[in-house]
């Protein structure tokens, strides 16, 4: 009784250590996906991404989406002081390419200054821990559209050019509100900046 209880128990935390999202100090998985920038689409590597400096990968629920436009504009309104930093951002999310080069073309939004990534099926999000989120039938978003596929988890990753995590931001763990997952990741990429400086 005691021995399967115990192996019940085992197998339970294993089960919720696969859908537990990466944390600090944790390798980030690679990825290649389409994206698109100021409405145009092109394929993105993170590895790619990374020889140039770190890389904040924020996963997000759906385009034009309340939570999600305010996300976008405040890394868009910051874009100029990520690059001061050498970091470079992607959003991902499970909306399709024709979506995201709207949203990432929409001057209220991504206005043309950050890329975001479709995962369509959820491959990226699975393998970075990220749960799915369920959505009502027939929900439609701020332009009135049907939103026709599944969410993921908001959460956002700092990475740096070694595939390390140094640090996650998470709205369900954590309770960060979307506009924060800008500032956190900005104020790390600049520690990350700063701590580079002073090694040189």
């Amino acid at each position: 009784m005691k021995r399967s209880l115990m192996v019940g128990l085992m197998a339970a935390s294993m089960i919720v250590s696969l859908f537990a999202a990466l944390k600090q100090n944790d390798k980030a998985p690679d990825f290649a996906t389409k994206a698109s920038l100021a409405g145009k689409e092109f394929d993105f590597s993170l590895k790619a991404a990374l020889a140039k400096g770190p890389v904040v990968v924020y996963f997000y629920p759906s385009a034009f989406t309340g939570g999600c436009n305010i996300e976008a504009h405040t890394f868009a309104e910051n874009k100029e002081k990520f690059d001061a930093a050498g970091a470079s951002i992607i959003g991902v999310s499970r909306d399709s390419i024709v979506r995201l080069n709207a949203f990432s073309a929409d001057p209220q939004y991504c206005a043309g200054k950050i890329a975001v990534a479709s995962d369509p099926d959820g491959a990226i999000a699975t393998s970075y821990g990220l749960n799915k989120m369920n959505i009502k039938t027939g929900m439609k978003d701020s332009r009135g559209e049907e939103i026709d596929h599944e969410f993921t988890e908001r959460t956002t990753f700092v990475i740096t050019p070694d595939l390390k995590i140094t640090a996650t931001f998470s709205t369900a763990d954590d309770k960060v509100s979307p506009a924060e997952h800008a500032q956190k990741s900005l104020a790390e990429v600049q520690r990350l900046a700063s701590e580079k400086s002073s090694q040189n």
